[in-house]
């Protein structure tokens, strides 16, 4: 297909924050790409923050990092599951880095002196990044999805952006708004005002939108939406019904249902006579439905209370059990409540453990306590980063006797740093985006999980972190039955460990999270859940 003029849709939201955006955009796009045409996605968010590498996983969930080391924002992992294609650095833009580039062109002196202003100077850095992707003619269309709320006064700059971009680029932009309809149990009725006024907020600032995509517990039927379409400004098959689903991954066809990819090209004046190519996702979503058998896992973490914040691990948990066609269940466990006299109670039951990726020394103890525990049991363990490290920790404290063994992360003076700073990061001082980010490569140990997973002896990894194993104890912890199965050739690093005579017992220092699709299920997920699978066998 052609790949001018590049499409533009603007994704944004009313009434209330957390209605699903990032959701409705990939499943678009999912739409869009079954069709034939090139799609990708971009989040614009309005916090000041450069990005969210240095945010606390409480304030935004999970920090999602992409190939080419950008710290991003979690609604990015969605993009890739659904999408299966890479994200970048230009499909993550948040205010801060919008002002850090404007305030640095200043200070170059780009502006001629001149007064700098939220317009146009604040509003064309917008446009240009929006723009950036649809510059590198790889697509047909690039979808925008706009962070927080209509109305609130961090997102204005980037509504007066697209509304500009409206009037420069007419026949080659969309708008759909995602607004809730609550239903009032004690009336018994679904209420339009919240979205009337919200589309209302939305004029005010310029935009009409050209579809509205109504969140809603109940059936809204053909009355509301006519109601809707009225009131708003809207044609009738633009009001787009977004029941609430059992899964995220049902939402593309109830988007296809609806006919919302068919609204979208008949608005940008595409014809929609391309055949729409589900059938893998069809496949995949009856197997989610009809899993053959179940397994318990227990994810072992410290941010337990905000399970966005381990989002991209949970949802390869999924891809995986359904490629094992088995549901998996997750035990939350937060790490500060385990301890020696109560952990064979907090894993009973489970048929593999998960140790979570983090930072900082809260919560360590009792994660080292639940490795030792899994490893002794045999029961199957999977530690990812942080994971990984303590794994080490536990290994060397209570087989090979270094009892001070420890992260110089947690402990700087310890007598025994089997993990440890890494050389590139000593001379590092300031905190954002310093971290090893992005893909490294990986040889792999022919005959060890890792390959019997990958079935592939060089595979590339996403990385985020500061420590590393301390290659001085490779050799000691390869003697007593823990080995680097993983190396970073070029700088040899060591990426996995296994204990070859546990059932599965895995380390790794990157994320593999981040690269789980639905079409392509993690190779060490796949083999973590199959050896939960065996294990309860």
């Amino acid at each position: 297909m052609s790949k001018t003029p590049v499409k533009y849709i603007f994704v944004t939201g009313g009434v209330t924050s957390s209605l699903g955006k990032g959701i409705i955009s990939a499943s678009l796009g999912k739409l869009l790409i079954a069709r034939g045409y090139s799609v990708t996605i971009q989040k614009l968010d309005p916090y000041i923050n450069v990005d969210p590498g240095t945010m606390n996983p409480y304030e935004h969930g999970e920090c999602y990092v992409t190939n080419d080391g950008a710290e991003t924002d979690l609604d990015l992992g969605h993009y890739e599951r659904f999408l299966n294609h890479s994200t970048s650095q230009a499909n993550n833009v948040t205010t801060g880095r919008i002002y850090q580039t404007v305030i640095q062109k200043e200070r170059n002196g780009d502006y001629l002196g001149k007064t700098v202003q939220i317009i146009p100077h604040i509003t064309d850095e917008i446009k240009r990044r929006i723009q950036l992707l649809g510059d590198t003619e790889k697509y047909d269309f690039v979808i925008t999805e706009i962070g927080g709320t209509v109305g609130d006064i961090e997102a204005l700059p980037y509504i007066e952006a697209v509304r500009q971009l409206k009037w420069e680029q007419e026949d080659t932009t969309l708008f759909i708004h995602l607004t809730l309809i609550p239903y009032l149990a004690a009336a018994g009725e679904l209420k339009t005002k919240p979205t009337q006024h919200s589309v209302k907020t939305l004029l005010e600032a310029g935009v009409q939108p050209d579809i509205l995509v109504c969140r809603t517990e109940h059936p809204i039927g053909p009355e509301i939406k006519r109601k809707i379409a009225r009131f708003c400004n809207v044609e009738l098959d633009a009001v787009i019904e977004s029941m609430d689903v059992s899964t995220i991954y049902e939402v593309p066809l109830l988007m296809q249902k609806e006919g919302l990819d068919k609204v979208v090209l008949r608005k940008l004046g595409l014809k929609d006579n391309a055949e729409v190519k589900l059938e893998q996702w069809c496949n995949f979503l009856e197997r989610l439905r009809n899993p053959k058998k179940e397994i318990t896992i227990g994810l072992v973490g410290k941010y337990v209370e905000l399970q966005d914040a381990y989002k991209s691990i949970t949802e390869s948990i999924i891809h995986a059990g359904t490629e094992n066609a088995c549901t998996v269940k997750v035990n939350w466990i937060h790490a500060e409540e385990i301890n020696s006299d109560n952990v064979a109670k907090q894993l009973a039951g489970l048929n593999g453990v998960l140790v979570a990726p983090g930072f900082g020394d809260r919560g360590i103890e009792g994660k080292i306590i639940a490795i030792q525990y899994v490893r002794e049991n045999n029961i199957p363990f999977f530690g990812i980063c942080l994971g990984m490290q303590l794994s080490v920790i536990e290994f060397a404290r209570n087989i090979l006797g270094h009892i001070d063994a420890s992260s110089t992360e947690m402990n700087e003076q310890t007598s025994t740093p089997v993990i440890n700073l890494m050389d590139k990061q000593k001379e590092v001082t300031e905190k954002g985006g310093t971290m090893r980010l992005g893909a490294y490569d990986c040889l792999l140990t022919k005959d060890s999980n890792a390959y019997n997973s990958y079935k592939n002896l060089n595979i590339q990894e996403r990385h985020r972190h500061r420590f590393e194993f301390n290659n001085n104890y490779k050799n000691e912890l390869k003697k007593a039955g823990m080995i680097a199965t993983g190396i970073n050739t070029e700088n040899n690093l060591v990426e996995i460990v296994e204990i070859p005579s546990h059932p599965w017992f895995v380390g790794v220092q990157f994320h593999p999270e981040y690269k789980s699709t639905v079409v392509n299920p993690h190779p060490l997920f796949c083999g973590f859940i199959e050896a939960c699978v065996k294990n309860k066998e």
